[in-house]
């Protein structure tokens, strides 16, 4: 179905723009992204995808076009520069972007035999949680856990930062004050970062189940957290930088993981 929407005031712009606020998108469980390789991504993961608007002056990216033969979205939908812009918020409208259904992930891969798992417990940036989730998807991480007081997954900001990787793999939204005693019951170990930590990021055995806890880039993580952790390892700095951001120590040691699994 192709529809063309030249007016900011139509009632469909109204619905996608009210997307960009965290509460319309927690109620009608439907989320934006933006350009053409985040599109791409949720198509060959096969994504609900409910509506693919395009600026009518440009027309359908070339790069879209074999979606468009009826296994893709719902909808497509031919827009003006202001309902492009008006939908997605950013300083330049994009070419093109899509309504999509949020996710419903497996929880049962945090459990595996040789589970590697990144929880987040209070990150609020966005442009970290993204980054990071990026990582954890580089280097196969098995999913990634949002505790409470994380930015939301579906912010916008987010969602570009993760460049496709939130199709990839579970993004888990739980209570960490459950989820992680569940955890340590099935065996895993809970490993934080810490100042005062006894082995190295290089001397701790990753081969083994692992959730790796990341705290906030402010305080880091938090008392009831810390608490519930079975080791801690430190990141060695041989230069004058006071600290990594928490996506930079995310990486470091999602890649020191997998060169244990993978590259011994």
């Amino acid at each position: 179905m192709n529809i063309t929407i030249t007016s900011v005031h139509n009632e469909r712009v109204k619905q996608w723009a009210a997307l960009l606020d965290k509460k319309h998108r927690d109620r009608s469980g439907r989320f934006i992204i933006e350009g053409i390789h985040l599109i791409k991504e949720a198509f060959d993961a096969g994504a609900a995808v409910h509506v693919v608007v395009y600026d009518m002056e440009r027309g359908v990216p070339s790069e879209l076009e074999p979606y468009m033969d009826g296994a893709g979205a719902q909808e497509w939908a031919a827009a003006s520069t202001a309902v492009m812009a008006k939908c997605t918020g950013t300083d330049s409208a994009p070419p093109v972007f899509a309504v999509v259904g949020k996710r419903n992930n497996d929880t049962s891969a945090l459990f595996r035999q040789d589970s590697l798992v990144v929880v987040l417990d209070g990150v609020r940036d966005p442009g970290n949680a993204g980054t990071i989730i990026r990582a954890a998807d580089a280097a196969g991480a098995d999913a990634v856990v949002l505790g409470k007081g994380c930015v939301d997954l579906y912010n916008p900001k987010t969602v570009r930062s993760t460049m496709g990787s939130l199709f990839h793999l579970p993004i888990i939204e739980a209570d960490l004050s459950k989820l992680l005693p569940e955890a340590q019951e099935r065996g895993m170990r809970l490993v934080g970062t810490s100042l005062q930590a006894q082995h190295t990021c290089y001397s701790y055995d990753w081969r083994q189940p692992s959730w790796m806890l990341f705290g906030s880039e402010a305080d880091g993580l938090s008392p009831a957290v810390l608490a519930m952790v079975n080791e801690t390892v430190i990141i060695p700095m041989k230069g004058k930088a006071e600290s990594l951001n928490v996506a930079m120590a995310a990486s470091v040691l999602l890649y020191e993981a997998l060169r244990q699994r993978h590259y011994r």
